[in-house]
């Protein structure tokens, strides 16, 4: 599968508090600080973590809707290599008939004054790109597709549900056919019974449309089905980036071990205990020296782990990891703490051979 997106060491950082007698900021906010990774065509890329750990803003800053502090964010097609970060505005523009965003909030995100048809046809009308009867059949062609109904495209985003609206919001993303869309929590705001629908359709339009997808999410659940590789985030940072079975199964960094420990379970007879991570998650402001996350860490020493910051790698095949110590670890992921509940007798031994089969598969993959 080729590459579509690849970032290089972005940043972007916000400045914060007084600044100098030259003018200058003293301090600032490392929002995303020194991020690496691809995203290859026609994949859904999740990514995770707590509240705060730059998520949105990274999501943003690939497409630029915020500008990047430095660094690249390579998009490639088939017909040229383009650095988005390096654009001019008009430029800019241009390439945003090939990415869009869909946002959180689908009340807030839609113009309560447009009707719905004036809202996804916008883009089109501000580009040039259609008029007159074009826009109303493509308008109409994307709504249908989008799950919406001829009739509705008159009417005010007031008059929809939340499901709805965000329906709408998905439209005008695909209304300019972009090959790449950032999701910002898509479903984080519905109803479950709606989060499943949403998801679907976003599933459904990747394969008929051929979409790349950035999928970003508090949701652990919902990342587990939509997409295909996981990225963590912490204080700014990718900690870990794999395959969707293996962050979820076989973690490899302490702090995504916490996280998938909050995953309820396949089966309702069982129960996970939590790994709970002590303190609080230290200021973007004024991040701690080596490793980010050793203040909080049970496995961190004294030594690298205080004092050296760990390098982004590809630990084990397709697994990348920042963490001194990842390959001498042994952490529990859902797939070890479901195997350990049913062999107490939670479970009967069928369901335990299986999921030791699952683990063993898993951890061989990575040992090749």
């Amino acid at each position: 599968m080729s590459t579509l997106i690849e970032v290089k060491d972005l940043k972007r950082y916000f400045p914060v508090g007084r600044v100098n007698l030259f003018g200058r900021h003293m301090s600032f906010l490392r929002a995303v600080d020194g991020v690496n990774f691809e995203i290859r065509k026609g994949e859904n890329l999740g990514l995770v973590g707590e509240s705060g750990s730059g998520k949105t803003t990274l999501g943003r800053t690939i497409i630029r809707l915020i500008e990047p502090t430095s660094g690249s964010i390579i998009f490639k097609n088939e017909n040229e290599t383009i650095d988005i970060a390096a654009l001019k505005p008009g430029e800019l523009r241009r390439q945003w008939r090939h990415m869009q965003m869909i946002f959180q909030d689908p009340y807030a995100s839609l113009n309560p004054r447009m009707t719905v048809k004036e809202i996804i046809g916008e883009s089109l009308i501000a580009n040039h790109l259609a008029s007159g009867d074009e826009l109303n059949e493509q308008v109409k062609d994307i709504a249908l597709l989008c799950g919406l109904k001829i009739r509705q495209l008159s009417r005010y985003p007031h008059a929809f549900s939340g499901g709805q609206r965000q329906r709408i919001a998905i439209a005008r993303a695909l209304i300019m056919h972009p090959e790449f869309i950032v999701c910002d929590e898509p479903v984080s705001a519905l109803d479950v019974s709606i989060q499943a629908q949403i998801l679907n359709l976003l599933k459904d339009l990747q394969q008929e449309l051929n979409l790349t997808y950035l999928f970003i999410a508090h949701d652990l659940s919902a990342v587990a089905y939509a997409c295909e590789r996981v990225g963590v985030m912490y204080l700014g940072r990718l900690v870990e980036m794999s395959v969707t079975e293996e962050i979820y199964y076989t973690p490899k960094h302490p702090y995504t071990e916490a996280l998938m420990s909050s995953i309820p379970p396949d089966s309702p007879e069982l129960s996970m205990q939590k790994l709970f991570i002590k303190g609080e998650q230290p200021s973007p402001v004024n991040p701690p020296s080596g490793c980010t996350f050793h203040p909080r860490c049970k496995y961190a020493d004294d030594g690298r782990c205080r004092t050296e910051v760990p390098e982004f790698r590809e630990a084990f095949p397709g697994h990348f990891i920042s963490c001194h110590h990842a390959e001498n670890l042994d952490l529990q992921g859902a797939l070890k703490q479901e195997i350990a509940i049913a062999s107490n007798g939670m479970a009967n031994k069928g369901r335990i051979d299986d999921l030791n089969k699952r683990r063993g598969k898993i951890i061989s993959s990575q040992k090749k």
